[in-house]
């Protein structure tokens, strides 16, 4: 049975979602604060959190960061805010979807399970192939550990992500939006520049020269690929 987290202060919403997720064959667990329910995400295991964006102790931003760091669990998030840099800022810093309040139940119901859908695609293909070494850097996928010249480089989830995607398929052009609809799973324009950010912050940490970069090259009028003429390692 598929395990959730509420992490969410308004009971009436808890109460709402334990029921309809329920009814699904979900197992939940709720937490009311922000602290309580970052302890409890990274001492359990869940295969999705739902995160509420103002919380008591401790914001959902905060949390999502914090948990983010150490974890790559699924998390939709819901505000009863509506503006654009509360979105932008949640997909930013981790989450894989975001809901404002009110909402629909059938439509977040809907969410979660493709949410799901894509997390555990995305686990399936990193069993394809556990060690990637090209050029000075090893990409261990079971560890998701990077190295350069033997050094880790710490990479969020989603930086992860993106390298590995592309590092496993030298050569082939990615458009923004194809990134944004692989990694976040979104399906509609609009939030290209998040791809952006993320590839200038991974290029940060693993390119000598940003202005000349090695590994992620610029495909200009159409994206980002990986430098398929670097030589690999077996």
């Amino acid at each position: 049975m598929k395990k959730i987290l509420i992490i969410e202060d308004d009971l009436e919403i808890v109460k709402l979602l334990e029921i309809h997720l329920t009814d699904q064959i979900f197992e939940t667990s709720k937490a009311t604060d922000g602290a309580t329910g970052l302890e409890m995400a990274l001492q359990n295991d869940y295969d999705l959190i739902i995160l509420d964006l103002t919380l008591p102790n401790m914001n959902g931003i905060e949390v999502c960061k914090n948990l983010r760091a150490k974890k790559n669990t699924p998390i939709i998030m819901l505000t009863a805010k509506s503006e654009e840099i509360d979105r932008v800022l949640g997909l930013e810093i981790g989450a894989d979807d975001y809901m404002t309040k009110p909402f629909s139940i059938r439509e977040l119901l809907a969410r979660i399970k493709a949410v799901m859908r894509r997390s555990n695609t995305v686990k399936q293909n990193t069993k394809e192939s556990s060690i990637i070494n090209v050029d000075g850097m090893l990409i261990d996928i079971d560890k998701r550990k990077v190295l350069i010249n033997d050094v880790k480089i710490e990479l969020s989830p989603k930086e992860f992500e993106l390298l590995h995607l592309m590092a496993n398929n030298p050569g082939r052009n990615y458009s923004r939006t194809e990134l944004l609809n692989i990694i976040w799973g979104y399906n509609f324009s609009g939030y290209e520049h998040t791809v952006n950010s993320h590839i200038n912050r991974l290029r940060a940490k693993i390119e000598t020269d940003m202005a000349n970069p090695n590994y992620i090259l610029t495909t200009w009028g159409i994206g980002y690929k990986f430098n398929e003429d670097l030589p690999h390692e077996i």
